[in-house]
């Protein structure tokens, strides 16, 4: 693997299971009219958040949005990569809770 490169266990998913992590990747949406949960976009799921894209301020609401959705603090996701890019890879330990997207059938 060449530097910056970061290996994709997702596959042809946009998340995977790492033991008892979840590894989601992103697509983000800053300065949204709200916060909101979207569809699969290929390999990405996409988040949209109201922050605004402003030194990963946008990342770090999306971060406080997303864990109570999926039953952790906020100290249970890691960014990965895309703290300040509208891609991003997040790690969620031991979620309690799925959104609804990550139990339909993913094929599109």
């Amino acid at each position: 693997m060449s530097r910056g490169q970061i290996r994709n266990i997702t596959g042809d998913s946009f998340f995977a299971w790492d033991g008892i992590v979840l590894v989601v990747n992103i697509l983000g949406k800053p300065s949204a009219a709200k916060d909101a949960i979207g569809k699969p976009h290929g390999t990405q799921l996409k988040v949209s958040v109201t922050a605004k894209p402003l030194g990963g301020k946008a990342t770090d609401h999306m971060v406080r949005f997303l864990a109570p959705l999926f039953g952790v603090s906020v100290s249970a996701i890691e960014v990965v990569f895309g703290q300040e890019n509208v891609n991003k890879q997040l790690r969620i330990t031991a979620p309690t809770k799925l959104p609804a997207v990550f139990t339909q059938d993913a094929s599109d």
